[in-house]
C-alpha cells in the first residue's frame, strides 16, 4: 500500500520586493509635458518643452519648468496648459506618457 506524504502547509514566503513594485504601480503619478507651439515667421512655426508635469489621482499637478527653474503646485494638469499657453500666439499643449508597468528595484551607486 501507498503511503501519502502530507502536503507541506507552510505559507508562500512573502515577496516585498513584488508588493513595494505594485503599490508603485498602483500609486505612480503620471507623466507627462507641456510643450508650447509659436511662429518664429508668418507661417513658420516653432515649438519646445515648457515644463514637465507630475499628475496625480485626486487631479492635482506639481509642474517644473524645462529649464528648473520654477515649481507650480496646480489644481489640475490642465492648468499648466493655460499657464504656459497664456501669451498671445502661444499654443500649450499636455503630451502624456504612457502609465508605468513595470517598475525595478536598481541598484545605488555614489555620486
Amino acid at each position: 500500500m501507498d503511503t501519502v506524504s502530507p502536503q507541506n502547509t507552510q505559507p508562500a514566503p512573502y515577496d516585498l520586493d513584488k508588493e513595494l513594485c505594485e503599490l508603485a504601480l498602483d500609486n505612480a503619478p503620471r507623466l507627462f509635458a507641456v510643450t508650447v507651439q509659436y511662429d518664429v515667421a508668418p507661417g513658420v512655426p516653432d515649438g519646445e518643452i515648457a515644463a514637465w508635469g507630475l499628475a496625480y489621482e485626486d487631479g492635482s499637478a506639481h509642474v517644473v519648468t524645462a529649464d528648473g527653474r520654477h515649481h507650480l503646485s496646480l489644481k489640475s494638469p490642465e492648468r499648466a496648459a493655460w499657464w504656459f499657453g497664456r501669451r498671445d500666439n502661444i499654443t500649450a499643449r499636455l503630451l502624456w506618457f504612457a502609465p508605468l508597468s513595470a517598475p525595478t528595484f536598481q541598484p545605488v551607486q555614489a555620486a
